[in-house]
């Protein structure tokens, strides 16, 4: 009796520890075009725009291979959107989520957990862009829309990884500070920019002085790419980790 019992209350356990996590993501899922739909958007207009810009390009003469459109950001443009989205992740959906009986704990935890799952989904499809975009001259026309910036230099699952790092930090940037304003209002953002420029300055400042720019541009360049995007999912971790220690006093209003 007592040996079917624990397996039972074990899946029960579990089932009770998951559930809450995934309701967060489903709350979060609601209006699913935010995540997953205007990111894409934003993205395929600034493709259709490179693609034009390449055809006239190419009307005029231009290239086979258009190299210099590699120095184009266009591949990150859905950034400064997802920034927005992590934002309004926290700020819009918290207290729905509190409302309906979500503790701090499970909709941090639910809003991460969704914040993997679009980051994971972002970074497959541009990965395997990329390699399209390689296998077809650049969509036919000689353009660098993914292949762009350190994109299609080191393989696919470079590509990924380093795509999934970015799309994390920016969510949980946008998170994180948003969990401030929440816990601390205005005040607290204002201490927040305050204190985030004074330590970006100061480290400009001992580098500068101590004459370590060679140094530290050497450093970067023997970690190379993925070492750097290492470093990024470092930051994303630590906003994440800033982020639920501060939501655990927030309050909704």
């Amino acid at each position: 009796m007592s040996a079917t019992a624990a397996p039972a209350r074990t899946a029960v356990t579990r089932s009770l520890r998951h559930d809450p996590l995934w309701r967060t993501v489903r709350l979060h899922a609601i209006s699913p075009s935010v995540f997953f739909g205007v990111p894409w958007i934003i993205l395929g207009g600034a493709l259709a725009v490179t693609l034009v810009i390449g055809g006239i390009g190419r009307g005029a003469g231009a290239p086979a291979d258009i190299d210099g459109m590699r120095y184009s950001w266009a591949v990150l443009s859905p950034q400064w959107y997802l920034i927005v989205v992590g934002v309004q992740a926290v700020g819009l959906t918290f207290p729905l989520a509190l409302g309906f009986g979500s503790t701090r704990r499970d909709f941090w935890l639910g809003t991460a957990l969704m914040f993997l799952l679009v980051s994971a989904e972002m970074a497959v499809a541009i990965a395997t862009l990329v390699q399209i975009e390689k296998a077809t001259g650049g969509w036919w026309l000689g353009v660098h829309m993914f292949d762009a910036l350190w994109y299609g230099q080191n393989g696919w699952l470079v590509d990924f990884y380093t795509t999934f790092a970015l799309q994390l930090l920016v969510l949980f940037l946008g998170a994180a500070a948003t969990t401030v304003y929440m816990r601390w209002r205005i005040r607290g953002m204002v201490v927040l920019a305050f204190a985030t420029v004074a330590l970006v300055l100061a480290v400009i400042a001992a580098i500068t002085f101590t004459r370590s720019w060679p140094g530290v541009f050497a450093w970067f360049a023997g970690i190379g790419v993925v070492g750097a995007f290492t470093l990024v999912l470092g930051l994303a971790a630590l906003c994440a980790v800033g982020g639920y220690l501060v939501i655990r006093r927030a309050t909704t209003r």
